[in-house]
């Protein structure tokens, strides 16, 4: 049994996907083990496994694959091979409906004036955050995608900026201090 998966990404994101001169394209195929078959006019990308049956690779290239597809850059979207990075995709007419003026309102606030709250988000989160369409992407550790989605929605809920920031705060101090205590406890010789 080989690995086979068929993504549609959109078609303005397939140039970025290969890359110049089928640069990234490459890249993906080397670092999981997998063939890309992309059609240029439709965004359709058929990801087939070429290494043991048993590979998660492919299923990384899927990500890094979608990754891209939903706006991040493929340096960024690579970072989904290091560690328990993952992808997260959240569809922001599960909060507004289908109304577009409502989705670009929710985008407005999760982006916020100059980037400015995406890039807090990330910072406090350690995650990277990606707008596109209709949807907002995370990439990061499990913990990680745990914070930034919990913003996210509180964001799009209505919350206000400053209490999503604060909550994302303290998270991450009582994350440093868990750490802390693991060193702590540990015994060493």
């Amino acid at each position: 049994m080989s690995f086979e998966k068929l993504i549609r990404i959109p078609v303005d994101r397939i140039g970025v996907l290969i890359g110049k001169s089928g640069q990234i394209k490459s890249k993906i195929e080397q670092a999981c083990s997998v063939k890309l078959e992309i059609d240029s006019e439709t965004g359709e990308t058929m990801i087939s496994g070429i290494g043991k049956i048993d590979d998660i690779q492919p299923f990384k290239a899927m990500e890094i694959v979608t990754a891209i597809g939903r706006g991040f850059s493929p340096e960024n979207a690579m970072r989904l091979l290091k560690g328990e990075n993952a992808l997260h995709v959240i569809d922001l007419r599960e909060f507004v409906g289908k109304s577009p003026a409502q989705v670009e309102r929710i985008k407005g606030r999760i982006i916020g004036e100059g980037g400015k709250a995406r890039t807090t988000m990330e910072n406090l989160s350690g995650t990277i955050i990606s707008v596109y369409g209709r949807t907002v992407s995370i990439i990061g550790s499990p913990t990680q995608l745990k914070l930034a989605v919990t913003a996210i929605t509180s964001l799009s809920g209505g919350s206000m900026h400053g209490s999503v920031y604060s909550k994302l705060e303290s998270a991450r101090r009582r994350n440093k201090l868990e750490k802390l205590q693991l060193w702590e406890n540990q015994n060493v010789f």
